[in-house]
């Protein structure tokens, strides 16, 4: 995680607020002063995303209607050298919303509308602010529905999907937002409207696309979103899979992968995260066991037939203590309920959790499993386990009070630790939350100092003048060298005592 301790001056309150009313009427003649929000009371609940280790209050807070208003505030922050931080509904965990103390946040709340749904070509043009859930609400009736589903699908955006390039517990098979976007409207910091891809199958020129998914509003602000719309599948299973160790569990999804089955979703969740999802949505769970797998097949009855009866012997050849099928779609969903709802449900643990997002190559599951488990017992801290097994994406939750002086202070060095175990065994800081500000240290350990440099080059290609979500995910080389990281990959691991492979 990164540390924000360093001790900056901070300019007089009579200074804030003059600069504030200053930036307020200067945006007063772009959008009506009911769409500025400038007072303590209104920016509060602006000042974090879901990542609330972090909170700053911006200068402003602005809500624009119209994409010609946020041409005009983007040009305006760009002749006035003004940072500018776009945010969705804030469910973020990285800190990729938290905003710039001497900035404006845009709010892209107001831009709610499914522009159109084709059914016949199968996809839907939407403004960013529209919800996930809503997208597959709206294609339903067409038999159509959209795949990435965030377990925040009932309140996140599909505008802050994009920048953090979101996943969700059927991505294992239908991918992540980068591979069911087919095209976004942008807004640069000059103002200037762009439209990166179609609703083609494929089109010319470089594949700015991907680049722009995941770049967490650092190079240009989404204004509209064309997403790639699926026939909902004539059969979905959902196999319910229980171990007495996580290891085997985790050993058994790999070999799922091997045996060559893609199931839809598979999930693992491990006894602390698992008791708590069945006390919250009493979904019968065997709450005794160490782990459990969802193991979720769709596709034509007869090929979901013959799935689950390789998925049956595979988990019986990794020791499985108990193996159901849901009998009926109301169990299906009931089973799933309880997954989606774990993040919530862990709350009842602990006054307070942390949630890490790393992913891992699929065949380190139990090494690394096996290895948190030491690290959790080394800072004393408990950890629930709750994550998209299918395709490595680690979610361990840890468990802490912040009101224990120096136990936040751990717990961020635990998620740490955890993050660059994640980088040792060749996997990544982040699977589908961003990097934010959160893991923005971490990212020195992963990237060599000529990728970072590759990284600043495209930033400045974007936004010369850096004031887009500025401090956001692609640390300096400076920070890197204070941070004293060392790239992994080429051997060198900033805590030796880790194990290696």
């Amino acid at each position: 995680m990164s540390s924000n301790t360093a001790e900056i001056q901070s300019p007089s309150l009579e200074a804030v607020q003059a600069k504030r009313e200053a930036y307020a009427s200067a945006l007063s003649a772009i959008v009506p002063s009911g769409c500025i929000l400038s007072t303590s009371e209104q920016l509060k609940p602006y000042e974090s995303d879901g990542l609330t280790v972090f909170k700053r209050s911006p200068l402003l807070v602005l809500l624009p209607e119209t994409i010609e208003q946020i041409q005009a505030i983007l040009r305006w922050a760009n002749e006035a050298d003004v940072p500018v931080v776009a945010r969705g509904a804030g469910t973020g965990l990285s800190g990729g919303a938290l905003p710039h103390e001497d900035g404006i946040l845009l709010g892209l709340a107001k831009f709610n509308q499914i522009l159109e749904l084709n059914a016949e070509l199968g996809f839907a043009r939407v403004q960013p602010g529209v919800r996930n859930l809503a997208i597959s609400d709206a294609a339903r009736p067409h038999g159509l529905y959209y795949a990435p589903d965030p377990s925040s699908q009932i309140a996140c955006t599909i505008g802050g999907n994009v920048a953090e390039n979101s996943g969700g517990v059927h991505c294992l098979k239908y991918g992540l937002t980068v591979h069911n976007v087919m095209a976004v409207t942008v807004v640069t910091i000059d103002g200037e409207l762009l439209q990166i891809g179609s609703n083609a199958l494929d089109h010319a020129g470089y594949d700015l696309l991907a680049l722009l998914n995941g770049s967490e509003g650092m190079l240009a602000v989404v204004v509209e979103v064309t997403v790639k719309l699926l026939p909902t599948p004539p059969c979905a299973k959902l196999v319910m899979a229980a171990f007495n160790s996580v290891e085997d569990a985790g050993n058994a999804v790999g070999k799922v992968i091997a045996d060559g089955i893609i199931p839809a979703g598979l999930e693992l969740m491990d006894k602390p995260a698992m008791q708590a999802a069945e006390a919250f949505a009493h979904c019968g769970y065997p709450t005794e066991s160490a782990a459990l797998l969802l193991c979720e097949l769709d596709g034509l009855e007869e090929e979901v037939s013959a799935q689950i009866e390789k998925v049956t012997r595979v988990f019986n050849a990794c020791n499985v203590d108990e193996l159901r099928v849901a009998e009926s779609e109301e169990e299906r969903l009931l089973l799933w309920k309880g997954r989606k709802s774990a993040f919530p449900a862990v709350g009842r643990l602990a006054p307070d959790y942390y949630c890490i997002d790393g992913t891992i190559p699929r065949g380190q599951l139990p090494y690394v499993l096996r290895r948190m488990e030491q690290l959790s017992a080394e800072y004393e801290l408990p950890i629930a386990n709750v994550f998209h097994a299918g395709d490595g994406n680690l979610h361990p939750l840890i468990l802490f009070d912040a009101n224990i002086p120096g136990e936040t202070e751990r717990t961020e060095a635990l998620g740490s630790r955890i993050l660059l175990l994640c980088v040792e065994v060749g996997g990544t800081v982040t699977g589908e939350h961003g990097v934010g500000v959160e893991k923005i240290n971490e990212m020195c350990v992963q990237f060599d100092e000529d990728s970072l440099q590759q990284f600043h080059a495209i930033k400045a290609a974007f936004d010369p003048k850096g004031l887009l979500n500025p401090g956001k995910a692609v640390p300096t080389l400076q920070r890197c060298a204070e941070f004293g990281a060392m790239h992994v990959h080429h051997g060198n691991i900033p805590f030796p005592e880790l194990e290696r492979f």
